[in-house]
């Protein structure tokens, strides 16, 4: 395993859906070019789920909606990658009422090389494990972790391991933002 904490993010781009409600977007408007270039100076949240249309999935890319505006107040953004289509996320945000809203990229990484650059690409079915990482300003890896298919994320957490990272301090066990750090 070459992907540790410290080290350099991998390169990510491609096509993403974006923009607000899906039901009103077209082909036309709703697919654009994102890579980590575009995030140069912010935090990042990057995180991979298997499929589209799928049962956990929306869950916590909808839970990561919600929390978005706490993401980008500690001058974070939030990228959601799988290895389905721009088409199919297209689709999905326009049939799916939770993330027809949705503020951020759903970046498509149909080869997998985005997840086998991660280390998450699952080549016995051909999609992403549930990946998260944590990219700080100067586009380093400050936090990964990886869950199994039938286990979703709770960006809350997420949130709370991005705030005692952006401390530069030491943080105790169940450490929340306005603690004393160590």
């Amino acid at each position: 395993m070459s992907l540790l904490v410290g080290k350099k993010a991998p390169y990510f781009g491609g096509t993403a859906v974006v923009g607000g409600d899906a039901t009103a977007l077209s082909p036309a408007n709703a697919f654009t070019q994102i890579s980590l270039d575009d995030y140069a100076g912010k935090w990042v949240v990057l995180f991979f789920y298997p499929l589209d249309f799928t049962f956990v999935c929306p869950t916590e890319i909808a839970d990561f909606g919600v929390n978005y505006a706490k993401f980008q107040e500690l001058n974070c953004e939030v990228v959601s990658v799988s290895t389905d289509s721009h088409f199919s996320h297209l689709a999905w945000r326009s049939q799916h009422p939770s993330l027809r809203n949705l503020p951020f990229p759903m970046l498509a990484d149909f080869t997998g090389t985005t997840s086998k650059n991660y280390e998450v690409f699952k080549e016995e079915t051909g999609y992403a494990l549930r990946g998260l990482y944590i990219i700080n300003p100067e586009g380093n890896l400050v936090y990964s972790v990886i869950h199994p298919e039938s286990v979703g994320r709770n960006s809350e957490e997420i949130l709370r391991v991005l705030a005692a990272l952006q401390t530069g301090k030491n943080t105790p066990c169940g450490w929340t933002p306005g603690q004393a750090t160590l």
